[in-house]
């Protein structure tokens, strides 16, 4: 397999799904999603009454 120094170490990569969270980024994903569910769902359906 070719070397490339501009990749990095695969052993050493982080991704997002393998880095712990705590429940304050639960609670912050929670009102993100109740925000846009308001500003998709709730203000449409209360301008078309």
């Amino acid at each position: 397999m070719d070397d490339h120094s501009h990749e990095p170490d695969p052993d050493e990569r982080v991704t997002s799904p393998m880095q712990g969270f705590g429940s304050r980024e639960v609670g912050i994903g929670a009102a993100v999603t109740l925000v846009g569910l308001l500003v998709a769902y709730v203000i449409p359906f209360l301008f078309s009454l």
